[in-house]
């Protein structure tokens, strides 16, 4: 059978002769991308899809505003965008921010003071009323909370936004809708179209099935995966919640709902998606239903419509994956890079914290070794603290290579960070603890799992500087891996747990609100002025950091950082290859001071380097190099 194509275009679609060519070469570069992926998903006969999406992509076209075309043309012009040392991300929940879109938008000028270049606004599409998961159940994806405000505000956010050189991120809820979306009524309703955008079962055969190879996202509140449903009149997947129902992506109809939706809120000028959940797509019966086949050609096939329309636009997948599977989301092979621009680095924040907890970085290293290079066009999400719990990934055959024991190891985790352990600086809480497999993961903000909350109840000056310490070289870390950095919102201020989310009804079942606090525009205010608080060392070694970064061509995210063998296990040690040269960064995890042989660092970088955060020469023919504790340097080539 021939390969799929597209049907001739319209004169009437597109009636500009320029817009036509525009889109006509567009859909040449991209189009076979776009077909081949849904023709090895839904098979050689895909129908009337091809003329069907054509309409849908030409519609978009033509309402896409000309400010948004402009930047798609530079995008086009310029597609490491995503990867320059200055781009640094904010991420935040709008109304614990600023209270609205609007306030939000009164906020830039703090925003643009941090050097920020991409603003992650947590869920803010209309999700269903009461209970929502954080806002991923989505009732509308047409719509804005009411209490945030409209589209045309969203709209207007973008524009103030993409005027100072910021691009605005969205969720994009993948896998699952709410109960109450229309396509779910619809299908309650009892219309056949919208009963097969989802996988209902009319009795517990064929779920029964699937569950014997399904974990539990959420065993404390959500157990299992299916809900009986009285008005579908059946048992409805539903990984997360019963109020969240999975899509049907075997479905070419959802597939074709959601680059219509996609492109809509394109064009209202979201320029990210985090492509949310979206390792659930596809469900295949004797499998976890996770990172099967189809998801990467699916999100293929999505990237590939979104470029013909608006290549300003990129992909980010929410994939929190073991380093096998996670490339997959940025392409392998001949789908290298064709897949998404920018995958989180799950890994990278979990052994942050096991590095701090443990005084040890030989994990770390290991970790970093189990990743395969990832395509030099992609980048990496990397973070702190994100607003979700902190999952201990830590694979056992990593923690082998270590000398650990992986089990052993999360649990050491667990009970360091909920504050259980002897002698532990942190302030968190156990989420969804599993009897059954032991998995208890940890919620808190990065001040108060970094020990600055246990300090200041004791009035302690050494453990408060230790904490400041450790929050510094946690930012340093992030910041000097390459990269996309995302800052979340009140790390800036050393903003502690919020315990008062337990007298709200619809957040005291989850204490993942406890690292979810109300932004401190007092403290914003008084920080600078503060130099000595804190908070103002924080924030004023926050920036420090974010300067130097944007004036390091060495921190392009096409560059690698592979870790060197460190002489001391409380130092880690990655070296980045760049064209200007050889850059090796040093990272003590331990207060004490640490004397390191120098020839490792010499070996690399010869006989002098430069650190790009004091600005000082260090001379590596000497014998040693004395680290302080909690110490981070930035060393590059001399020459």
């Amino acid at each position: 059978m021939p390969a799929p194509s597209f049907p001739p275009l319209s004169p009437a679609a597109l009636p500009d002769e320029r817009d036509a060519q525009t889109f006509e070469l567009r859909l040449e570069r991209y189009g076979p991308d776009l077909l081949e992926s849904l023709r090895a998903v839904y098979g050689n006969d895909l129908g009337d899809l091809p003329a069907r999406l054509l309409e849908v992509l030409a519609r978009n076209f033509r309402e896409r505003p000309a400010d948004l075309r402009r930047l798609d043309e530079a995008r086009l012009l310029r597609p490491d965008w995503l990867q320059g040392p200055e781009m640094v991300g904010y991420v935040a929940y709008a109304d614990r921010f600023a209270g609205t879109l609007a306030g939000v938008g009164e906020r830039l000028d703090y925003l643009e003071g941090l050097g920020i270049r991409y603003l992650h606004l947590m869920p803010l599409l209309r999700p269903r009323e009461g209970e929502n998961d954080g806002g991923y159940a989505v009732a509308d994806y047409r719509a804005v909370r009411p209490d945030l405000g409209t589209m045309d505000d969203l709209a207007a956010l973008a524009r103030g936004l993409r005027g100072r050189g910021i691009s605005l991120v969205l969720d994009l809820v993948l896998n699952h809708v709410a109960r109450e979306h229309e396509w779910a009524e619809r299908a309650r309703a009892g219309e056949e179209k919208y009963r097969a955008y989802f996988h209902i079962s009319p009795d517990r055969t064929l779920p029964d099935l699937y569950e014997r190879t399904l974990p539990e996202v959420f065993p404390d509140f959500a157990p299992g995966n299916f809900s009986y449903d009285e008005g579908a009149g059946g048992w409805v997947w539903t990984t997360f919640n019963a109020y969240q129902w999975d899509l049907n992506w075997g479905n070419p109809d959802v597939f074709l709902e959601f680059v219509d939706l996609i492109l809509f809120l394109a064009n209202r000028g979201v320029e990210v998606f985090r492509l949310d959940a979206i390792a659930f797509l596809w469900k295949r019966l004797g499998t976890d239903c996770q990172n099967q086949p189809e998801v990467h050609l699916l999100t293929r096939a999505l990237r590939a419509a979104a470029r013909v329309v608006a290549p300003a636009v990129a992909f980010k997948a929410e994939a929190i994956v073991s380093p096998r599977e996670l490339l997959g989301y940025l392409g392998r092979g001949a789908h290298a890079g064709r897949v998404s621009d920018m995958a989180y680095h799950n890994s990278l924040m979990v052994q942050l914290w096991s590095s701090l907890a443990s005084r040890d970085t030989r994990l770390f290293a290991e970790a970093l070794w189990a990743f395969s290079p990832k395509p030099t066009s992609t980048t990496w999400g990397v973070y702190v603290r994100c607003h979700d719990d902190i999952g201990w990934a830590i694979a056992d055959e990593d923690a082998a290579r270590a000398g650990l024991s992986g089990a052993a190891h999360r649990h050491f985790l667990s009970d360091f960070y909920s504050g259980e352990f002897p002698g532990s600086f942190a302030r968190g809480l156990v989420f969804q603890h599993n009897p059954q497999t032991g998995d208890r993961r940890i919620s808190g903000t990065a001040a108060s799992l970094a020990g600055l909350e246990a300090a200041l109840e004791v009035g302690d000056a050494g453990r408060i500087d230790d904490a400041v310490r450790r929050l510094l070289l946690l930012h340093a870390v992030i910041l000097g891996f390459g990269g996309v950095p995302l800052l979340y919102m009140g790390d800036e201020l050393a903003l502690l747990n919020d315990y008062e989310f337990a007298d709200v009804p619809e957040h005291a079942a989850d204490n993942r609100w406890v690292h979810r606090p109300r932004m401190d525009w007092d403290l914003a205010g008084r920080v600078s002025s503060e130099p000595h608080t804190p908070a103002g060392r924080v924030n004023a070694g926050l920036r420090h950091l974010l300067r130097v970064r944007r004036g390091l061509p060495h921190l392009h995210a096409s560059v690698e950082s592979w870790p060197l063998p460190s002489p001391d296990g409380r130092v880690l040690l990655l070296r980045r290859d760049h064209p200007l040269g050889v850059m090796v960064q040093v990272y003590n995890f331990s207060e004490q001071e640490v004397v390191l042989p120098a020839y490792e660092l010499r070996g690399a970088l010869g006989a002098e380097a430069v650190d790009a955060l004091t600005g000082s020469r260090l001379h590596l023919e000497r014998p040693t190099l004395r680290l302080e504790g909690y110490r981070a340097l930035w060393l590059t080539q001399i020459g």
